[in-house]
């Protein structure tokens, strides 16, 4: 019986984006925000709560597997972003507004040449 089930719901999956790293975080934070409604009774918690299960479930349903890759892309580049925010500074280029990451060092200014444009600039760290 379970079998059954199983391939009905392997044959509506077909063509469905499914679960990834977004969906994944969208669903926990619901699950934490669940938590916090318990202790916090507010209406817009639990709005929160709804809001992000069916977006979570709309995008794991979606046929637009082109979309949501590219959420989860942007999702996977700002997880990053953050994790490089401990050991890089980040800076832009005043000419060509080039995004640069830099090292953090232990002094107080450095000199940028930007690989795009070789403008050079000075900025405090």
């Amino acid at each position: 019986m379970f079998s059954k089930w199983k391939e009905k719901l392997r044959q509506f999956m077909i063509g469905r984006y499914g679960v990834d790293d977004f969906s994944k975080f969208l669903l926990g934070a619901a699950i934490a925000l669940i938590v916090l409604s318990i202790f916090i009774h507010n209406i817009i918690f639990e709005l929160l709560i709804l809001l992000l299960l069916v977006y979570t479930y709309y995008r794991m349903f979606s046929k637009n597997i082109s979309a949501r890759y590219r959420e989860n892309q942007k999702y996977q580049l700002t997880v990053t972003h953050i994790k490089q925010l401990r050991t890089h500074h980040f800076y832009r280029c005043p000419q060509c507004r080039q995004k640069i990451r830099v090292p953090r060092s232990g002094g107080k200014r450095v000199e940028i040449t930007c690989p795009k444009c070789k403008t050079k600039f000075i900025k405090k760290i």
